[in-house]
């Protein structure tokens, strides 16, 4: 721990405890990006590419959200299974302790904190940005109930972003705040971060030639209005852009991958959760996607997040 003094992310002490100690890990992965670009010979749960840094990003994350008795369980889009956090039922902290391979959920036992939380992390998003020095970031959902479960079962959400400076977006569903996270030290920027109500920018993932005609259609609706496409490879990153100046962010159902690519609980759910905090939807094209509750820990998902308005206009495009 930097020894920086908690502060109040959210009205929950529990949850708290879990903020601070991803606010203390990401200055430590963040200095560590600039020796850990190289690609690694394996692959994640879901087949992408990882990279050094973001086994490296996974183990401190890991190592330091175990320990804190917050935790129920961890889970990450590195790991297959889930480790038991010491506010588990039987503390052993083992890969697999709650959950297992296949990523049921771990029940608390009677040894095990009433308090505690199950924490699904994407340890190192965009990490395909690390050669081409793009942003990159964590994104952390925190639910109150073993995974998998809904997108409702979410009780907090944060996303460090690894740009010009390192911030740190929490959202407890009644709000957003901004933090710079500088070295030890931690600065808030803005106790109330709201999505503007005029939109300006949009971005869809995936190739065009691959989304359906009604994405495509939509999307030529978008560039219609004068939106400004902005996408950069990194979804932290092109949810600030929405987040900032008003918009969508989609990376839809394609034709060879109609579940999408993004994956629920570590992605897509925490984000949503975030945006919809900031005042705006998530929908994942059918409704709203924090309803939804995928059996597979590693589940996928189409998502549209940004300005209620324009997700309405895709949903209805879809339908």
């Amino acid at each position: 721990m930097s020894g920086q003094p908690a502060r109040e992310w959210t009205d929950d002490p529990a949850a708290d405890r879990i903020l601070d100690v991803v606010a203390d890990v990401a200055p430590e992965i963040r200095a560590a990006l600039p020796d850990r670009r190289a690609a690694l010979d394996g692959e994640n749960p879901t087949g992408d590419r990882t990279y050094d840094a973001d086994d490296y990003a996974d183990e401190l994350l890991a190592d330091r959200l175990v320990d804190c008795d917050a935790v129920a369980a961890y889970a990450s889009e590195e790991r297959a299974g889930q480790l038991e956090g010491a506010g588990g039922g039987s503390g052993a902290g083992g890969e697999n302790g709650a959950g297992g391979e296949n990523g049921d959920g771990h029940e608390n036992g009677d040894g095990g904190d009433a308090d505690a939380y199950h924490v699904a992390v994407d340890p190192l998003d965009g990490s395909s940005n690390l050669r081409s020095n793009n942003p990159m970031g964590t994104i952390v959902g925190v639910y109150d109930a073993p995974l998998p479960a809904a997108g409702t079962d979410l009780v907090a959400a944060a996303v460090v972003l690894y740009g010009p400076n390192t911030t740190m977006l929490v959202a407890d569903g009644d709000g957003v705040g901004e933090t710079l996270l500088d070295g030890g030290d931690r600065r808030l920027l803005d106790a109330d971060v709201s999505l503007p109500a005029d939109p300006t920018v949009y971005g869809f993932g995936g190739r065009r030639p691959d989304w359906p005609p009604a994405v495509r259609s939509v999307v030529e609706s978008f560039e219609a209005d004068r939106l400004k496409l902005r996408y950069g490879g990194a979804l932290v990153a092109d949810v600030a852009q929405v987040l900032t100046h008003g918009g969508v962010f989609a990376y839809p159902e394609l034709a060879d991958r109609p579940e999408g690519k993004l994956r629920y609980y570590f992605e897509c759910a925490p984000i949503g959760f975030l945006v919809e905090s900031a005042g705006g939807r998530v929908s994942d094209g059918d409704g709203p996607l924090l309803d939804a509750a995928p059996e597979s820990l590693h589940a996928r998902t189409p998502f549209y997040v940004g300005n209620a308005s324009l997700v309405d206009r895709i949903e209805s495009e879809l339908a």
